[in-house]
């Protein structure tokens, strides 16, 4: 099967920088597009950022200018750079990606990490 796992998060003071981590291991066909969303503290998942398989990115309203994201195709990696981060950052981390299997490379599945929290405090 496939898994996703995240790594890299912490706690870091405001202004601050985290880089975050989405490993993707197992019976992998290709990977289409891949997403990082956020669940801050009583709050519904929300996306923060995308990228396609060709490199194409787009960014939620509240962290453009300050959170790159990036992917490494021949490591099934993706990452998130997150600088100049602010307390309204704090939330428990997920990678997504869609992702077909070798053994069925006609049908795209839906894959999650577990979470990582990230918690922006002085």
């Amino acid at each position: 099967q496939v898994q996703l796992v995240e790594s890299g998060g912490g706690l870091v003071p405001p202004g601050g920088s985290l880089r975050l981590s989405c490993a993707a291991s197992g019976n992998i066909y290709t990977i289409n597009a891949m997403r990082w969303y956020r669940q801050p503290p009583g709050n519904k998942r929300e996306l923060v950022a995308t990228i396609t398989s060709d490199g194409t990115t787009e960014y939620a309203d509240s962290v453009k200018g300050r959170i790159t994201i990036s992917r490494d195709n021949a490591k099934n990696t993706m990452w998130l750079q997150m600088d100049s981060l602010k307390p309204e950052d704090t939330a428990v981390y997920y990678c997504n990606a869609r992702i077909a299997t070798k053994a069925n490379i006609g049908l795209i599945g839906d894959y999650w990490g577990q979470g990582t929290q990230v918690t922006v405090s002085s």
